[in-house]
C-alpha cells in the first residue's frame, strides 16, 4: 500500500510538471513540530519533534500551483497521570508516545507575491510504527493512518524556503475503541531548499 501511493506521488507529479507553464521545482525540507495529540488521555501541551522530506512545486500561472509533499513526519505526546477510567487496566500513566508517519501534503500554492506563498490543502499520514506498548494488553492503540487540514505561509528566499504551517486532524486515530476521540495537532516550523 505505501508503495503504491509513493508511485501515485510520483506519478502526479511528473505527469503535471509536464503540463505546468508557470513552472516546476524540487527541493528538500526539514523542520521542527510543536505537536500534540487531542483527546482524553493524554496531557494537553505541545511537544517537540521534527519532519524531513522533499517537495515538488508546480506552478500553473504566476499566481496559482500546488506544492505535493513527502515527509517523514513525527508526533509525541504523553499520557495523563489521571487516565480515563475507561484506559485504568490499559494504558499506563505518564507513558510518552512518538508515533512517526509517512505524510503526504497536497497543498494549493497561492503565490502573493515573489516573496510570500500561502499553503492550505489536505494531508494524508501513513502510521510507520504501532507503539504497540502503549496498552499494558500490547493491542495496538493507533489507526494505521491520518487525515489533516493544513494551511500555513511560506517565504521565497531565492533557493531558500521558510515556512511555517499548522495541521489540524479530521481523523479520529483511536483505534482502541470509539469512546474518546483522539487526534493529531501540529505546529511545524521549518526551512526548505530548492535544488
Amino acid at each position: 500500500m505505501k508503495k503504491v501511493i509513493i508511485a501515485s506521488f510520483a506519478l502526479i507529479c511528473i505527469t503535471v510538471s509536464s503540463y505546468a507553464q508557470g513552472g516546476f521545482r524540487l527541493g528538500i525540507k526539514g523542520g521542527a513540530n510543536m505537536n500534540k495529540i487531542s483527546g482524553v488521555s493524554f496531557e494537553d501541551g505541545y511537544n517537540l519533534a521534527y519532519h524531513l522530506g522533499g517537495f515538488a512545486e508546480i506552478d500553473f500561472t504566476k499566481k496559482i500551483g500546488i506544492q505535493p509533499e513527502v515527509l517523514f513526519n513525527q508526533s509525541t505526546s504523553t499520557t495523563e497521570s489521571g487516565v480515563n477510567p475507561i484506559y485504568q487496566n490499559l494504558i499506563s500513566a505518564n507513558q510518552n508516545i512518538t508515533l512517526n508517519y509517512l505524510s503526504i501534503p497536497i497543498l494549493l500554492r497561492w503565490n502573493v507575491g515573489e516573496l510570500i506563498t500561502l499553503n492550505a490543502g489536505p494531508q494524508f499520514g501513513i502510521l510507520l510504527n504501532k507503539d504497540e506498548h502503549l496498552l499494558q494488553n500490547g493491542q495496538q492503540a493507533f489507526t494505521d493512518g491520518d487525515f489533516s487540514l493544513v494551511a500555513g505561509l511560506q517565504f521565497n528566499l531565492k533557493s531558500l524556503r521558510v515556512y511555517g504551517r499548522y495541521n489540524i486532524g479530521m481523523k479520529n486515530i483511536n483505534d482502541y475503541d470509539q469512546k474518546d476521540k483522539w487526534t493529531n495537532q501540529q505546529i511545524q516550523i521549518g526551512v526548505g531548499l530548492k535544488l
